[in-house]
């Protein structure tokens, strides 16, 4: 085992690679023990062939990895021995009960019968699922089988769980009890790694994040300080009753830090939103709408990816 006082996870120049396509790109990054640290970026920027290779499931085509102080090429063992994963796609036994899911897993670690059956009953109540161990799963609801899917990743007692959009597909309650149970990982020390397409469950959750796109980092960083760096404090929204909103964008990029033209409306970036719309105002332009908002993560990420719809 490495240094248990260094980063749980140490990436240099990471590179993936299939065939002639390079899915990660020369990437560089370091994940401290106990933190809650973020993937974000679109459709096939390289973010779950990055995870692959951090939970041991892919081989490194290039670079330098250390997980848990040790090199996924000669201790792949012994790393995933320390680390839970939960898919994107429950991998769940469907004819199971939910208490055999955890029992059967556990056993894959050659932890005794013993210890997986008390670990069991705590996994459970900690996802409370405790009144639903003797259901099978194909009979839980989508918030229910990603509790148990936490629950059981957690069966060997994990340092490092990684998360692959841990919330996909649930309704608001559900995320945010899923939510609950990921505070409680933090509050304990366990070293959390998500991907997530919700921005604000990366700002809700994440100490430090980074954003990438075409196989490369292009942001790192804590969620505000993204947001102050790339986006600034407020933004003003406006949509024009009459007139070109192109032509009142023109006259607006010399007096505020960022503007940028949509369909329908025009954004502004900085850092006094009333004042911004004082300015708006004053060019004598009929608003049929106007609002003043924070600078949110949405807005660094749409930035920095673009706002086309990559498939």
């Amino acid at each position: 085992m490495g240094d248990p006082a260094g980063p749980i996870v140490s990436a240099r120049g990471l590179t993936k690679r299939f065939g002639t396509f390079t899915a990660v790109d020369g990437v560089d990054f370091t994940i401290g023990r106990g933190e809650v640290f973020g993937f974000l970026g679109p459709n096939g920027a390289g973010k779950t062939s990055t995870m692959r290779m951090l939970a041991c499931m892919s081989p490194v085509s290039g670079g330098r990895l250390e997980v848990r102080g040790l090199d996924p090429a000669r201790h792949g063992p012994s790393i995933r021995a320390g680390i839970g994963v939960v898919h994107q796609h429950d991998a769940l036994d469907m004819e199971l009960t939910v208490l055999d899911n955890l029992l059967v897993y556990g056993r894959y670690f050659d932890i005794s019968r013993r210890v997986v059956r008390a670990r069991a009953h705590e996994l459970l109540e900690f996802a409370q699922l405790g009144p639903r161990a003797g259901s099978r799963v194909e009979d839980l609801s989508g918030g229910m089988r990603r509790r148990l899917a936490i629950a059981r990743a957690l069966i060997s007692d994990p340092e490092l769980v990684i998360l692959d959009e841990p919330t996909t597909g649930l309704d608001p309650q559900a995320r945010h009890l899923v939510w609950e149970r990921l505070y409680e990982l933090r509050r304990r020390g366990v070293t959390l790694v998500i991907t997530t397409h919700y921005m604000d469950e990366a700002e809700q959750l994440c100490d430090r994040l980074v954003v990438m796109d075409g196989g490369r980092i292009v942001a790192e960083g804590s969620p505000r300080a993204l947001v102050e760096r790339h986006v600034g404090r407020e933004v003003v929204e406006v949509r024009l009753a009459h007139g070109s909103h192109g032509e009142l964008a023109a006259r607006l990029r010399p007096c505020f830090d960022r503007v940028e033209v949509l369909a329908d409306r025009v954004w502004c970036y900085g850092e006094d939103g009333e004042a911004m719309l004082a300015t708006i105002h004053a060019q004598g332009y009929a608003t049929e709408s106007a609002l003043v908002r924070r600078g949110s993560l949405e807005d660094v990420f749409l930035q920095l990816t673009g706002r086309s719809l990559v498939e």
